[in-house]
């Protein structure tokens, strides 16, 4: 996406972001689009959202897609991987050649997981409000183009708008607000994590499948994510009233 097209397609972004950021509204799908979003962008091939936990220990929160590999790979950055140093400088890593063994050294399960998955670059971008971090927005390609300077400068813009979503900025100065924002977001993705894994299995579809299917009917009811997943995992709520989704096209992998 190039010229007038993206700036164009950027500003419609952002009005789409600030008409979500009502009351009560649902952080973990927000965070979702802001990662398809990315890749639209950006012209990468995929963005996950990782945040920190009490321990300080990253965590996926959102992701482009659903592919059990891309999200091993990133929740393998917990411990390893250009997220956690960026997280913990708060400073960017990006245009990381994976092809380069001197680039990657300090990572010694993560790049060759991320090779193999087929990426040959990544970045990791802070999530940050002023001297606050919170989590990394990590992108990765497939083809080895350089990111230049502007869309890196576009990337950190979105990975703050991800941070604000996250914080709510009349909340920064209260901690223990604070701590229950991130906590509640990461146990929503944990619950919606059971959900697609019920989903799928019950559908006999991929994971994929499954959480757009369930996404859909949670956004055409203004349902949150994470209230349908509750009621589902309760038995509170009868999954025959979504309907199933359109089977996997043949080859494709579940989970």
């Amino acid at each position: 996406m190039i010229g007038m097209a993206r700036e164009r397609r950027l500003a419609e972004i952002f009005v789409e972001i600030a008409d979500s950021l009502v009351e009560d509204f649902d952080v973990i799908d927000l965070l979702h689009r802001l990662c398809a979003r990315c890749v639209e962008l950006l012209d990468v091939s995929a963005a996950g959202i990782l945040l920190a936990d009490a321990h300080g220990e990253l965590q996926v929160i959102a992701a482009s897609d659903e592919h059990t590999r891309l999200l091993e790979l990133f929740t393998l950055q917990h411990d390893q991987g250009p997220c956690v140093e960026c997280f913990r400088t708060g400073v960017a890593r990006t245009n990381i050649d994976l092809t380069q063994p001197q680039a990657t050294a300090g990572w010694p399960r993560f790049a060759p997981q991320a090779h193999e998955t087929g990426y040959v670059a990544t970045h990791a971008i802070p999530l940050r409000l002023r001297n606050r971090v919170v989590g990394a927005l990590n992108l990765f390609q497939t083809t080895a183009h350089h990111l230049g300077d502007d869309d890196i400068a576009l990337a950190q813009a979105l990975a703050d708008v991800a941070t604000i979503t996250i914080l709510q900025q009349r909340t920064l100065e209260q901690s223990h607000v604070e701590n229950n924002q991130l906590e509640n977001a990461l146990i929503s993705r944990v619950l919606v994590e059971q959900v697609k894994g019920v989903l799928a299995e019950r559908w006999e579809t991929s994971v994929d499948n499954a959480f757009e299917t369930f996404r859909s009917y949670a956004r055409a009811r203004h349902l949150r994510l994470s209230d349908l997943a509750v009621q589902i995992i309760s038995g509170d709520f009868d999954t025959s009233a979504i309907p199933a989704p359109v089977p996997d096209r043949a080859g494709d992998q579940h989970g």
